[in-house]
């Protein structure tokens, strides 16, 4: 059946189009010529490439809602013939259209959404439009237009710069990193100076901290490690256990240890660059000097797989031949030279090596992947599994020949470990009831050192792969709550080990199987820190309006003004897990009086394959609730004095979308909410991230061709006229995951709406602050906007 808008839509465009004389300034500002009918011109025209010097308040007029909108001149006076829903209106609907805001956002979307049917055949998809500074005081605007066939038409038109030609932000952005956000907006949310004394607190803070658990050389004497203590990562070594650090690497760009060569005579090292996500690889002489380049491109992403048992190959990934795909390569220590292994389209990585043979795995999808073989000879690719299921598998080569040891839940709802031949899994771990989080397989392959996730908390394990029997692990502290295997040297005897207490920052080991030993090698720093007032998390949960029982960890300060207020943290993934464990800043908030509440919804890992994908795609509608549920919970559980709590919301990345959600879809949930790298229009969203992310995105969170009715309905901006309570918004500008158009664009239509909210943007940084005065610019401001907002302070 035909749709009576699509059909009275063209009426009033004919019609239009035969009343209308031609306007008197000829739309020599875009041409776009699939279109037959020239009002229909005229309205894409009004619609995006109206006159430079209009006030932001006739743009408003110019805002629609599954409508286009025409100039047209009649007798000297400007008029508009619109199809609002379906009717035809004039300046009786000015008042409406004044009403609305976030004009070209609503444009692009209807568009997208709705299209536009022409005799022809012709349909819009997608309309952008985008801002460039270009020499002197002008700039230039863009516009995209692309047609159901796939075929574009762009024009660009330079102006004179104006407040009102050129906006601090184009609600329809486009693409992500730093070059897609103008400099007045980065000078405008630039983070402005904290109190001091709030200052003071968080860096004292942020000094209870460990490094990370690091690699061994080869012969166990040194362990190299990446360390934030210079305010950025970078690269230190120990010459012994419990010695004093020698730092290796410097600098503002942030740098960590990829591998230790099995020869021990060269580092392998990744840096990035302003949180942008886009690393190279060096290498580096383990006694210190400068860095040797491999590969490191503005905008490629190239990343380190393994290195070869001799040590002369280093092999990598980038996405330098095509955006959303991963090439292979391996490099040639000696000659200084890579040479290309395979450069199929998709999301390709090297899993493990046997000589002359390459495990590759081909990532379909979140938590999907094939698994392939190739010979480094021939350049001939195998297929060995998963290939058309879009099951989660991870392998490792065993010590047979032809073995493969594979982690999966395919054959459970928990991943379990497997030893695969020739089609055929044979299991190697019990059904445990709870996941195989990790392994790893030594080079000598006699020992599988795997971990288990026990409701959040991590447990060490080995087993030997050839009699599949256990191994006793000697000296493994029985207490901690999380305990991490490491990297193992080229020879087996020496594995590192990351134990976390829970009642102190993380300290590593080295565990020597041959005598039995295990050894420190460095602890955690805590000065003027008493660590017996830092809080352990306890593991509860929370019932869903469904009964399901949802897992949530919290932790109470010891003394807050009760009720005490709540700040309920979501985490980000969506494929991810709130754990408990040592944590400085959560003793921050608990400090300053509140309760913090993590909940693993539906959709976090660690509780089996059908929790994990209960949110994918469309799904999400149905389990979204739990967001709410939390906030309902929390008002119940720390009731006190005979009144309920105040209840704040936060999260980064994922759980900043929930944050945005919390405080739209479910507005009136939480009295407060502080997000930080979330997004705003999963639309918008999927539209500007990473190429190489989208493919990955789309399989959690639905695809655009196919569910965006749903994305629609599961955005925070398609809810914005809900929001009561105050928000505050974080984001780097260098994000490649969730672009800085999605906080600009979400702060500027409150803003259009006369609802205050307010933004803070990191110029050089990415997915969340990585450099030490951007960590206490990002506490600060959450900090205090919770203690204004939830405790009445300040």
């Amino acid at each position: 059946m035909r749709n009576p808008y699509r059909l009275r839509l063209i009426a009033l465009l004919s019609l239009a189009a035969c009343a209308s004389p031609k306007p008197k300034s000829e739309l020599d500002m875009l041409s776009i010529k699939p279109f037959k009918m020239p009002c229909l011109g005229r309205a894409m025209h009004a619609m995006r490439l109206e006159s430079p010097a209009m006030t932001e308040a006739e743009k408003s007029d110019l805002y629609f809602k599954n409508y286009f909108e025409s100039f047209l001149d009649a007798k000297g006076q400007k008029e508009y013939v619109a199809c609002l829903d379906g009717e035809r209106g004039g300046k009786d609907h000015r008042k409406r259209r004044k009403e609305a805001a976030g004009w070209l956002k609503r444009a692009e979307d209807s568009a997208a959404k709705y299209g536009a049917f022409f005799p022809a055949g012709k349909r819009i998809t997608d309309v952008t439009e985008s801002f460039a500074d270009v020499e002197g005081n002008r700039f230039r605007r863009r516009v995209v237009v692309t047609l159901k066939d796939g075929t574009q038409t762009s024009t660009e038109k330079t102006f004179d710069k104006s407040p009102a030609a050129a906006p601090a932000s184009a609600v329809a952005y486009s693409g992500h990193g730093a070059s897609s956000v103008s400099k007045e907006v980065l000078e405008a949310f630039a983070p402005k100076p904290l109190p001091e004394e709030l200052s003071r607190t968080i860096q004292a803070m942020l000094d209870v901290h460990a490094p990370g658990m690091g690699a061994l050389s080869p012969d166990g004497k040194a362990l190299y490690f990446s360390w934030r203590v210079t305010g950025v990562s970078q690269l230190w070594r120990l010459d012994g256990p419990m010695r004093f650090p020698v730092q290796l690497t410097a600098g503002q760009d942030p740098t960590w240890l990829a591998a230790v060569t099995p020869d021990g005579k060269a580092l392998v090292v990744s840096r990035d660059r302003k949180g942008e996500e886009n690393p190279g690889l060096y290498l580096q002489d383990p006694a210190g000097g400068q860095l040797s380049l491999i590969q490191h491109k503005a905008g490629i992403r190239t990343r380190l797989q393994l290195v070869s048992d001799e040590g002369r190959w280093v092999y990598y990934s980038s996405n330098d031949k095509k955006p959303d795909s991963y090439a292979l390569y391996r490099y040639d220590r000696t000659s200084g030279r890579a040479e290309e292994l395979l450069s199929q389209d998709g999301i390709w990585s090297i899993a493990d090596r046997k000589p002359g043979r390459l495990l590759l795995s081909k990532a379909v999808g979140s938590n999907m992947e094939e698994y392939y073989e190739l010979d480094e000879a021939s350049r001939a690719l195998t297929t060995l599994f998963g290939q058309g299921e879009r099951e989660d598998y991870s392998a490792l080569y065993g010590p047979g020949d032809g073995e493969v040891l594979v982690k999966t839940p395919r054959f459970g709802d928990f991943r379990r470990l497997y030893s695969w031949r020739a089609g055929t899994f044979t299991a190697l771990t019990p059904e445990l009831g709870y996941d195989v989080e990790d392994f790893g397989v030594d080079r000598p392959r006699r020992r599988v050192l795997y971990t288990v996730n026990e409701g959040g908390f991590t447990r060490a394990r080995a087993l030997d792969p050839r009699t599949r029997r256990d191994l006793t692990v000697p000296g493994l502290p029985r207490d901690a709550v999380h305990a991490y295997w490491g990297s193992t040297t080229p020879d087996g005897r020496f594995t590192t080990l990351g134990v976390d207490s829970g009642a102190a920052p993380l300290s590593s080991y080295a565990l020597d199987w041959k005598t039995g030993t295990l050894t420190r090698w460095h602890t955690g720093s805590a000065p003027e820190a008493d660590l017996a007032r830092f809080v352990p998390a306890t593991l509860e949960t929370y019932p869903a309006r469904d009964g399901t029982a949802i897992p949530v960890l919290v932790r109470e300060p010891k003394t807050c003004a009760k009720p005490c207020p709540v700040l309920v943290r979501f985490h980000g993934g969506p494929e991810s897990q709130s754990k408990p464990g040592f944590s400085p800043v959560d003793q921050l908030f608990l400090d300053a009086g509140f309760v913090i509440a993590e909940p693993n919804v539906r959709g976090s890992d660690g509780y089996g394959k059908a929790w994990i994908h209960a949110d994918d795609g469309p799904k999400r509608l149905d389990v979204i609730t739990d967001i709410e549920d939390a906030a309902a919970w929390a008002r119940k559980r720390f009731a006190a004095e005979g009144g309920p709590p105040k209840v704040g919301v936060m999260g980064g990345s994922y759980g900043g979308y929930s944050t945005l959600m919390a405080m739209t879809y479910f507005a009136g949930a939480y009295d407060a909410g502080a997000e930080v790298v979330g997004m705003s229009s999963l639309v918008t969203f999927l539209k500007n991230t990473a190429p190489y992310r989208r493919i990955l995105r789309e399989s959690e969170y639905g695809s655009l061709a196919h569910d965006l009715d749903a994305l629609t309905k599961l955005s925070p901006s398609t809810y914005l006229d809900r929001l009561k309570g105050p928000l505050l918004i974080i984001q780097g500008a260098s994000d490649p995951r969730v672009p800085v158009g999605e906080a600009v664009q979400f702060h500027d239509a409150l803003k259009s709406r006369g609802v205050d909210s307010d933004i803070l943007v990191f110029a050089d940084e990415g997915h969340g602050a990585q450099k030490r005065e951007n960590k206490v610019y990002q506490l600060g401001y959450i900090l205090r906007f919770f203690q204004k907002h939830l405790q009445g302070k300040g």
